[in-house]
């Protein structure tokens, strides 16, 4: 299985190496190298979250993200994006943007990099609603029970997660987004409108994607639950795998939660990309870089839901969220501050191995738990 799901990956890692070294020599490949590696250590919990909403879709759709997915993360986000971020944002045409892209690195850095505010608040404020609204959702299974039992009395109140949000961003607004360095630490900018602005945008693009997601998603659900049930067995049994299922999300569901999928790994990318201009801010070696490390991060999903992680580490899912929120702070700080991407991948990968670990030590304890239980029937009987 490891080689099914990951073939692909290996494969264009060395096929994406090769061309670095064609292209740039040793260091183009040292580069891409470091590049695929940073864009791994950042989104590791997205693939999580992934898996998650991906287990719920039918195969087909499972494919179409593997495929037409990597396409939209690779050149829409880590190519297209910032191109046409430069193009709004300093306001030039889209052949002059892709031309300062190519040709001029330290412009085409400088005007990414003085769009930060506005991609961070969109990413940091679609992040914290997929957050909040994990943590105000009353669950069966909590991880840290101290903080989410609480948590999820106060969720019963409607539309919380939505006011949390915008108090969140209109402190930001007034805080961070005033006095913002100029890139080149030449005075600073006041970016409270543009962040405002940008926040709203990612908070309206979360509820419009989010809830016709859901909306179909539960829509099908009640039409054909029952029906699902039976095939989903009958499917499991046939191929052997725990996590697979021949049946899924088909149709507007499978594809509005399609949308939501590329919408998330959207919001994940933003530190990625902005993050690779520490390592180089030549425009093709990002790409290639942050697109091999993305492909792994989609292999990885795949493999979560082929394996049926998630269901045995229980845990894994509520330290992915809380790597989120995480990030999501991290984001709306860095529209100030500098934040090393070091600090920003270890806090994601400490918080889902904390997870990892509170699930296996679960498991051990309810093993433990049935041993006795079955000890217990032994001796009843025998006596």
């Amino acid at each position: 299985m490891l080689l099914r799901t990951f073939g692909w990956s290996f494969g264009i890692t060395a096929a994406g190496l090769a061309l670095a070294g064609l292209l740039w020599g040793w260091q183009g490949l040292a580069v891409v190298a470091i590049l695929s590696v940073l864009e791994i250590s950042l989104s590791f919990d997205n693939a999580v979250i992934n898996a998650g909403i991906l287990r719920k879709m039918s195969p087909f759709w499972q494919k179409m993200f593997l495929t037409l997915g990597i396409l939209i993360a690779v050149f829409g986000m880590r190519l297209v994006f910032p191109v046409v971020i430069v193009a709004i944002t300093a306001k030039l045409n889209p052949i002059e943007a892709v031309n300062v892209a190519i040709n001029d690195h330290e412009r085409y850095e400088s005007l990414v990099t003085s769009a930060h505010p506005a991609i961070a608040a969109f990413g940091g404020m679609f992040l914290l609603m997929i957050f909040l609204d994990f943590v105000l959702e009353d669950r069966d299974i909590q991880w840290l029970r101290w903080l989410e039992r609480p948590l999820a009395k106060l969720g019963k109140l409607e539309s919380l997660s939505v006011v949390v949000a915008m108090v969140v961003l209109m402190i930001v607004a007034t805080t961070f987004a005033t006095g913002v360095p100029v890139h080149g630490g030449h005075g600073t900018v006041d970016k409270a409108a543009t962040v405002l602005l940008a926040g709203v945008g990612g908070l309206v693009t979360y509820l419009i994607v989010g809830g016709i997601s859901s909306f179909f998603e539960n829509r099908l659900e009640d039409m054909e639950e029952e029906e699902e049930e039976r095939e989903a067995e009958a499917a499991a049994k046939r191929n052997g795998e725990k996590g697979a299922s021949a049946v899924g999300l088909v149709g507007k569901a499978a594809f509005f939660m399609f949308l939501y999928l590329e919408v998330i790994d959207a919001s994940f990318s933003f530190d990625g990309v902005i993050g690779a201009f520490a390592i180089t801010n030549d425009i093709f070696e990002m790409a290639l870089g942050l697109g091999i490390g993305a492909m792994y991060i989609r292999s990885l999903t795949v493999y979560l839901v082929r394996k049926g992680t998630l269901d045995d580490y229980v845990y894994l899912e509520h330290g992915a969220h809380y790597a989120i929120g995480a990030l999501a702070v991290i984001l709306l700080i860095t529209i100030k501050y500098e934040i090393s991407e070091v600090i920003t991948g270890l806090v994601g990968i400490v918080l889902i191995a904390a997870s990892f670990w509170s699930s296996l030590v679960r498991n051990r304890r309810e093993e433990a738990l049935g041993e006795n239980s079955e000890n217990k029937a032994e001796v009843t009987s025998g006596v």
